[in-house]
């Protein structure tokens, strides 16, 4: 004889336990989630195993703040489309920061230079253009980029990067180590290029 008892991980359905006991199996309603034994004690064998977990706070559209240096998980693709800053970190760790950007059409990041930083950016959304090169007058590698795509920035090369389509280029940039301040937003390229006082942009 079947014993019926709930569920967990279904709301109110049940599970069924041949042998009459509470060990538990698996549910023919759940496909191939995990379950776990009534003799496994490291977790409550009524719950889930991540209900204690912190799971971080929720991203708020409505305030793009650094969340650094805490354990974070987000959205990136969703984040940097609802971006419209020039600027904004959204997370700066010890040795690791992500900074979300909006170039506007016809727009560019600007001819820069971070001697000690390696820099990843992704392009989310938009058309471009990056160029890069050992002089700033001399930009011998050049190459278009959309939506995906990725462009990895050497340490101590000197770079740009061009809106050449017609709508806003969106993109997210990680820098290693952070570049820019804890909390960094700039609203313009005018905001930022007034925050930057060092001679290599």
């Amino acid at each position: 004889m079947y014993q019926s008892y709930p569920c967990p991980y279904c709301g109110r359905r049940l599970m069924l336990s041949p042998s009459g006991d509470d060990n538990m199996h698996t549910c023919p309603y759940c496909g191939k989630r995990v379950r776990y034994h009534g003799d496994y004690n490291r977790y409550d064998r009524y719950y889930p195993p991540y209900k204690n977990m912190d799971h971080g706070p929720r991203f708020d559209y409505s305030r793009f703040k650094d969340y650094g240096s805490r354990p974070y998980v987000v959205n990136i693709d969703e984040v940097t489309k609802e971006n419209d800053t020039f600027r904004t970190a959204l997370w700066t760790g010890k040795h690791l920061q992500l900074t979300l950007m909006s170039i506007d059409v016809g727009g560019e990041i600007g001819l820069e230079i971070h001697p000690d930083v390696d820099q990843f950016i992704r392009v989310e959304e938009g058309h471009g253009v990056t160029l890069m090169g050992d002089h700033r007058d001399r930009l011998n590698f050049q190459a278009e980029v959309y939506d995906d795509y990725a462009i990895l920035i050497p340490a101590g090369k000197w770079h740009n990067l061009i809106n050449t389509g017609n709508k806003p280029l969106k993109l997210y940039s990680i820098y290693a180590p952070p570049e820019h301040p804890f909390g960094t937003v700039h609203k313009t390229k005018a905001d930022a290029m007034e925050d930057h006082h060092d001679p290599y942009h």
